[in-house]
């Protein structure tokens, strides 16, 4: 089943390349058929890029599902275009009155910052406890999955001696969870943070289970006991080049960065690196979106609770 984005929307052209079925909205209101309501709340400063790495994930189910995009009306974008944001992005304002079947809250960089010195994080925390009660299962990757487990459970983040870069092997920790079904026994993600979460931290935490890990870059992925809030450490919404782009504009603001880990073949930056992660991206979103979406929203939308 395809995607259904706005029509004019950048990453429309993008799929459609890369023979990802979307489906616009003049056809889909042909379609009698309830597709699945998820709400991108996007806090990476590339929003284009980002929305596009979502939707091509989204759209690899067999579910038909209606992306709605979101940003923060506390924080002006200097890497998007205000007629972008007014054209396809709505605020917590326009949305709040709304339910949702699932919820992605992207990455941000601002990891070193404290939570309440991050411009926007009074408005997050508002949008975070709307999540409770008007959407099935939010899904938090990187810093919004440590954003979310400081709020919701009040485990905060630390920071690393290095920067962890680079593409790392993974283990499934608890065996029977369905967030991982028909995973490898090693798979690979993308990595990208300067903090962590500290794994005897969330452990101590009775509502909460580790899913999966890496011993080079600790916990993964982490869900509460009814899957309503699962938090994603890694990125593996990447594309092949977004390391290396962070890469050489590290590089080139100085800072001393380390090749990223597993990605340049034979460590060479100057040759292209290999996506090692995509299928297992994809069927981490399928995963999320058949059992702890659409097995477990109702289908009166406005049921959710």
């Amino acid at each position: 089943m395809p995607i259904k984005i706005p029509n004019e929307l950048p990453a429309v052209k993008v799929l459609h390349d890369e023979n990802i079925f979307v489906m616009t909205e003049t056809r889909a209101i042909t379609q009698d058929i309830r597709p699945l309501k998820i709400l991108l709340l996007n806090l990476m400063p590339k929003k284009i890029e980002t929305e596009t790495q979502f939707a091509r994930l989204l759209g690899n189910s067999p579910l038909q599902v209606e992306l709605e995009l979101m940003h923060t009306s506390s924080h002006k974008s200097k890497h998007t275009s205000a007629e972008h944001l007014l054209t396809f992005y709505k605020t917590f304002e326009d949305i709040k009155h709304k339910k949702y079947d699932g919820m992605i809250i992207t990455g941000a960089p601002v990891e070193l910052m404290p939570f309440e010195d991050v411009e926007y994080w009074n408005e997050l925390c508002e949008i975070m406890e709307w999540s409770k009660k008007h959407v099935t299962s939010t899904f938090h990757i990187c810093w919004g999955a440590q954003a979310g487990l400081y709020y919701h459970f009040g485990i905060d983040k630390y920071r690393l001696d290095k920067k962890i870069s680079g593409v790392y092997p993974h283990t499934v920790d608890y065996k029977r969870s369905i967030l991982f079904r028909g995973f490898d026994d090693t798979f690979m993600v993308p990595q990208s943070r300067y903090t962590s979460v500290k794994r005897e931290d969330v452990e101590a935490v009775e509502e909460l289970k580790i899913l999966a890990s890496s011993e080079e870059t600790g916990v993964y992925a982490i869900s509460t006991n009814n899957g309503k809030q699962i938090f994603i450490t890694g990125h593996s919404e990447y594309d092949a080049t977004t390391l290396r782009d962070e890469y050489f504009r590290d590089r080139e603001k100085g800072l001393d960065v380390q090749i990223p880990k597993n990605y340049f073949p034979d460590d060479d930056p100057t040759r292209m690196p290999l996506a090692t992660w995509r299928a297992h991206a994809n069927l981490l979103f399928s995963n999320w979106l058949n059992y702890f979406v659409y097995q477990t929203t109702p289908y009166d939308i406005e049921e959710i609770q």
